[in-house]
C-alpha cells in the first residue's frame, strides 16, 4: 500500500511539473491568468472577455504574476469608485494641510506667551474698529436728531415738513441702521474670534506636548 501511495505522488508529481514545463515553454512573450465567478484559474496567451470581466494578473515567461489588473466595472461602480477616489484624495490633501499649518504655528511662536501676545494684539485691533464704529454711529445719530428736531419744529409751527427734510431723514435712518449693524457684526466677530483663539491655544498645547513626548522629556 505505501508502494502505490508513492507511486502515486510521484505520477502527480510528474504531471504537475510537466503542465509548469509546458506553459513556461510556450511563454515566449507575455501571458494572462485569472480566475472565473466558479474559482477555476485559467491561463491564456492573449486577452480574453472573461479575463477582462474578472481580473487577471500578467505574467511573464517566468511564471512570476508582473501586475494585477483589477476586474471590469460597472458604469455605477466606476462613478463609485471615482467618488470614493475623489473623498480619499480631499481627505489625504486635508491632513497634509492640517500638518502644514500646525508645523507652521509651532514654528511662529515658540511658546505660548508668544501666541496669547499675538492673540492679544488681534483683539486689540477688533476693539480699535469697534470704537470707530461707535464715534461714527453716535455721530450719525446726532445728525438724526438733528433732521428729527427741525421736522418736529415745522410740525409745531403747523408747517408741513419739506419734502427734502423727509428725504434726508429716511436717508439719515438708513445711515444710521447700518452703522449699528456693522457695530453687531463687528461684536459677533470678536466674540468668535475669542473662541477661535481658546481652540487655537489649546490646539498649540496639545502639539506642544506631543512634541516633547516624541523627543522622550
Amino acid at each position: 500500500m505505501h508502494r502505490s501511495v508513492l507511486i502515486t505522488s510521484i505520477a502527480l508529481s510528474l504531471g504537475l511539473a510537466g503542465t509548469a514545463a509546458a506553459w513556461q515553454g510556450s511563454s515566449t512573450g507575455v501571458h494572462y491568468r485569472w480566475v472565473d465567478g466558479s474559482g477555476l484559474p485559467h491561463f491564456s496567451d492573449s486577452l480574453t472577455d472573461d479575463a477582462v470581466k474578472y481580473g487577471y494578473d500578467i505574467i511573464n515567461k517566468e511564471g512570476l504574476v508582473v501586475t494585477h489588473v483589477g476586474r471590469q466595472l460597472s458604469p455605477a461602480e466606476r462613478v463609485a469608485a471615482q467618488k470614493q477616489a475623489a473623498e480619499e484624495a480631499a481627505q489625504q490633501r486635508a491632513i497634509e494641510e492640517r500638518k502644514r499649518t500646525d508645523m507652521q504655528l509651532l514654528n511662529t511662536y515658540p511658546d505660548e506667551d508668544a501666541l496669547k501676545a499675538q492673540q492679544q494684539q488681534v483683539l486689540e485691533s477688533l476693539d480699535e474698529q469697534m470704537a470707530t464704529t461707535r464715534v461714527n454711529l453716535h455721530s450719525q445719530d446726532g445728525a438724526l436728531t438733528d433732521l428729527l428736531s427741525r421736522a418736529a419744529d415745522a410740525e409745531r409751527a403747523k408747517q408741513p415738513v419739506p419734502k427734502f427734510l423727509v428725504d434726508q431723514i429716511a436717508t439719515q435712518r438708513n445711515v444710521v441702521a447700518n452703522e449699528r449693524a456693522l457695530l453687531e457684526r463687528q461684536k459677533a466677530n470678536r466674540d468668535a474670534m475669542v473662541q477661535q483663539q481658546a481652540q487655537e491655544l489649546l490646539h498649540y498645547r496639545d502639539l506642544r506636548a506631543a512634541e516633547k513626548a516624541d523627543r522622550g522629556y
